[in-house]
């Protein structure tokens, strides 16, 4: 509970630094290094499309339940273990940070994504569940519409290989992999098939550049008061 009353604090400083009175108003958060453990409710900011809060001690997410605008997220540096349930909701995310933490379960964590088709840019490593021999191959193929996965761009290559193992009929397979332990996982070889071509409409070459400048976590300034 102290947690959680020392972060409505922080927000509190931070709006009055940035003059905002009302909670329409908030388009972005920067709640980053604070030891946090706990934070308040985040449902009051409908309008909330960047948040950051790494760099924290947070063990799990149980504040966005009503931030469907969130474009940005920045969960990386804490102690998560699990994000079942947390985050599925949120179908509008671009960019997602989740790398240095402790998440165990690949199956699940991939599961709770599945739904972000807008997608792009995404950090797991630095996780005990990115040490499985396949785990790169598996979220490019359960997850087509990420264009950058640990601060490396996607190939064609990898999306043909990673349909050809683990496309829906040979779903079989998954019961092989030791999620969360580096394994050599022995797959048997299948017919090889097309794999489907996933495109961005919105996602230009430029705007990648701009993602991989954002991998840290960090805002280009440590506070800004600009709407979006």
């Amino acid at each position: 509970m102290a947690g959680a009353v020392r972060s409505e604090q922080v927000i509190d400083d931070q709006l009055k630094k940035c003059s905002i009175k009302r909670n329409v108003d908030v388009s972005e958060l920067y709640i980053a290094r604070k030891g946090l453990t706990e934070v308040i409710d985040l449902s009051r900011f409908k309008m909330l499309r960047y948040l950051w809060l790494n760099h924290n001690k947070l063990r799990k997410i149980t504040f966005l339940t009503n931030n469907y605008r969130l474009s940005e997220l920045y969960l990386n540096n804490n102690a998560l273990v699990d994000i079942s349930g947390a985050l599925r909701h949120l179908t509008t995310l671009q960019i997602l940070m989740l790398h240095n933490n402790q998440l165990t379960n690949l199956e699940m964590t991939v599961k709770e994504l599945r739904e972000m088709t807008c997608l792009q840019v995404l950090n797991l490593f630095q996780n005990p569940l990115s040490q499985d021999s396949m785990y790169r191959l598996y979220v490019v193929c359960l997850l087509p519409s990420v264009q950058l996965l640990d601060r490396r761009r996607v190939t064609e290559k990898e999306k043909e290989a990673a349909f050809n193992i683990f496309s829906p009929d040979r779903a079989h397979i998954l019961h092989s992999l030791a999620f969360g332990r580096r394994v050599d996982t022995v797959l048997v070889p299948g017919k090889k098939k097309k794999a489907p071509t996933f495109k961005s409409k919105t996602f230009s070459e430029q705007s990648l550049i701009t993602q991989v400048m954002l991998l840290s976590g960090e805002p280009c300034k440590d506070l800004s008061c600009n709407s979006h």
